[in-house]
């Protein structure tokens, strides 16, 4: 936010924001109303995402964030009555899509370990060493996966 300041003072396109307040169709209270909710939601979401990170994993931080892109142009639409236009709903799809693929590819993944928590080990007096190490090995490899998941 400091950065952002210190760009828009520097810029000097501070100087255009009473052009701008003036111009805008629902008023200058509105106009000033729309630029603070805007910083300080964008504070509570960065915050939340960090705080999303530190909880749980970037993976499914990156999933929440690919759930939420499309309802932004979709409030968009509904409450500053924009258009919806061509690259809004390609932006829409494409982010469901992501998600889409996302959750099918931790079910899988969850379908997987499943599976090979299933499968029978064999006696011990019929593997050799190194049979149990790889086994040891892979399993490592999907606790791995399932934790960050």
């Amino acid at each position: 936010t400091c950065v952002l300041l210190v760009g828009l003072f520097a810029s000097g396109e501070w100087k255009t924001l009473t052009g701008e307040m003036k111009s805008y169709k629902l008023g200058e209270v509105s106009y000033a109303m729309t630029l603070f909710f805007t910083a300080v939601t964008w504070q509570v979401y960065t915050i939340g995402v960090v705080g999303l990170v530190f909880e749980s994993s970037s993976v499914f931080t990156n999933a929440i964030t690919a759930v939420g892109l499309p309802v932004v142009p979709i409030l968009a639409v509904v409450v500053f009555r924009d258009k919806m236009d061509g690259t809004k709903v390609i932006s829409i799809i494409l982010a469901i899509w992501g998600f889409i693929s996302f959750a099918y590819q931790h079910y899988l993944d969850e379908k997987k370990l499943n599976n090979l928590e299933a499968v029978p080990v064999s006696a011990p007096a019929k593997e050799d060493r190194h049979t149990k190490q790889q086994a040891a090995h892979n399993h490592c490899d999907m606790d791995m996966i399932h934790n960050i998941l």
